[in-house]
């Protein structure tokens, strides 16, 4: 997924809830002109909801924020698009609901057992593939990769020397060593992208 820039992310979700705002005040002016019953309910269960709607524009346009920031910046993405998720799923429980009542077909009762389970596997499943993605960014811009030695000749932290040999199995101090290297990159790079935002 192509990362989108903050302010076309900031223009965009704004957008969608001043768009959003529009509907739920141009539902209520039309309930002067249209009688049915079935509009009228609709419209009550829309207003009844504002709040939990307007809360799950909110989560969803914070987590599209921090999308748009750079690693690390973007870790907390993950956990707010799953608890979104889960306020979409709360939102989805009041629509059986309202069914319910129009209908009598007395589903919600039973969906609403069923989101004990739902709830759960959709947050972690959401959580897991966010991470997932943030990780899969990041092993195709090469960020895990060795930095290279900077231009003064001072070694990169965790460096292997030269007189080092290598073997096929690696030693502890070599899976240390890589790991700081991975570190150091990553503490490096994310430097770079606060420098050249700065810019």
């Amino acid at each position: 997924m192509d990362r989108r820039s903050l302010g076309w992310v900031f223009i965009s979700r704004m957008m969608g809830i001043i768009s959003f705002l529009i509907v739920v005040v141009l539902a209520n002016i039309l309930t002067f002109y249209i009688s049915y019953p079935t509009y009228h309910a609709a419209v009550q269960f829309l207003n009844t909801n504002f709040w939990l709607l307007l809360i799950i524009g909110i989560i969803l346009f914070v987590g599209d924020i921090f999308r748009a920031f750079p690693f690390p910046l973007d870790l907390p993405y993950p956990f707010i698009r799953a608890t979104g998720s889960v306020f979409i799923i709360a939102f989805i429980l009041r629509i059986f609901e309202w069914v319910d009542h129009l209908t009598a077909n007395n589903l919600y009762h039973y969906v609403w057992l069923i989101s004990f389970v739902i709830v759960p596997i959709v947050f972690i499943v959401v959580i897991i593939s966010g991470y997932y993605e943030i990780l899969q960014e990041l092993w195709a811009s090469s960020r895990f990769e060795p930095a290279a030695a900077p231009a003064d000749g001072t070694d990169v932290p965790g460096a292997a020397s030269p007189g080092i040999t290598t073997t096929g199995a690696k030693s502890w101090d070599e899976i240390g060593a890589e790991f700081r290297l991975m570190l150091y990159d990553i503490i490096h790079r994310f430097r770079e992208e606060i420098h050249r935002r700065d810019r």
